[in-house]
């Protein structure tokens, strides 16, 4: 009989551990996002394009560091004049910092119903010191760029601003100097109704090898593929409305996996692009990544150059952020 009452007893402590092992990990990855409809749109991201839109800031701007502003004026210049030849308003937003007069560059797409909102897309464009930056993040500027190059005709209901933002690597990085900083403030102050941000940073490396997904703790490995071969979303515990909507629409469009993870704005582990300014100011707003250092060997190194990219799932991704601006539902 004791025996019997152990074993139960063991049993239902066994079952609790696993309820709370599903309830954490349900939060950990989500929301969760099911039964999305598929959306068949007419875009046509290009291979090349991107490669060159990569090649070209990695080479031509190169060094593109704080160290170095005169390159970085001039790939803002190249950045500004790419997207005023897909049709788009574009601004220089300028901000002086200790270390130079810095700027954004802003293509605004107005939309038809002021009342309806925005979405704000963004990359950083500048490198950290002594890297070529291709990974992290030239992918993120060429999947902007290229996203803008191939939007449709139809002007939309809510407006759009595509940002390319400077100083977002140390010494500015979690400070007042960061570009996107300087843009989310603005955003605020003028009171948009900014309904989501995304932050592309570092969105070009992927591997179908077993193992190339790594985690900060082996707990994580029964949560995510161990293939790293997706594309995450990553967000604070109060940005699940913002993760799924990120979600929803990435998984509309496109083919490419796409798992997301969130964690408590103290973990450290959420924060680590362009979005935290936007968060700072209380806007929605999460990362799309390739999870740089948990997949990328070449994070924050010489060796983080164009050939080590995947342009096809890189193009796959354009493909996929087209669900997120998609008006459709």
């Amino acid at each position: 009989m004791r025996t019997t009452v152990l074993l139960r007893r063991g049993f239902y402590v066994f079952a609790g551990l696993m309820f709370v092992y599903a309830l954490v990990g349900m939060f950990i990855t989500g929301p969760v996002v099911v039964r999305v409809p598929r959306v068949r749109l007419d875009v046509d991201p290009s291979v090349e394009r991107l490669r060159a839109s990569v090649e070209m800031l990695c080479q031509d701007f190169a060094p593109r560091d704080h160290e170095h502003v005169e390159n970085l004026d001039r790939a803002a210049a190249w950045i500004a004049d790419e997207l005023r030849r897909a049709g788009l308003d574009v601004s220089l937003q300028d901000y002086r910092l200790d270390q130079g007069l810095f700027r954004n560059v802003v293509a605004l797409r107005p939309g038809t119903d002021p009342e309806a909102g925005a979405i704000v897309i963004g990359a950083h464009y500048d490198a950290v010191v002594g890297t070529p930056g291709a990974d992290d993040n030239a992918s993120g500027v060429a999947v902007l760029l290229e996203l803008v190059r191939t939007l449709p005709d139809v002007r939309p209901e809510r407006t759009h601003y595509f940002v390319a933002f400077s100083t977002e690597e140390p010494p500015f990085f979690d400070t007042d100097g960061m570009g996107s900083h300087v843009f989310a403030k603005s955003l605020k102050s003028e009171e948009v109704d900014v309904l989501l941000m995304i932050s592309l940073d570092l969105v070009g490396y992927y591997s179908d090898e077993p193992g190339s997904q790594h985690f900060p703790s082996p707990v994580f490995r029964l949560l995510y593929p161990g293939r790293g071969n997706f594309v995450a979303v990553i967000g604070d515990a109060r940005s699940g409305e913002a993760i799924r909507r990120t979600k929803r629409g990435l998984r509309a469009a496109g083919d490419l996996p796409v798992h997301s993870f969130r964690a408590p704005l103290g973990s450290g582990m959420v924060h680590l692009s362009d979005h935290r300014s936007f968060r700072r100011v209380g806007l929605p707003a999460v990362q799309v990544s390739d999870t740089a250092f948990m997949r990328f060997p070449h994070y924050h190194r010489v060796e983080d150059t164009p050939e080590k990219l995947d342009y096809g799932r890189m193009a796959e991704l354009v493909r996929s952020l087209h669900g997120v601006l998609w008006e459709g539902d």
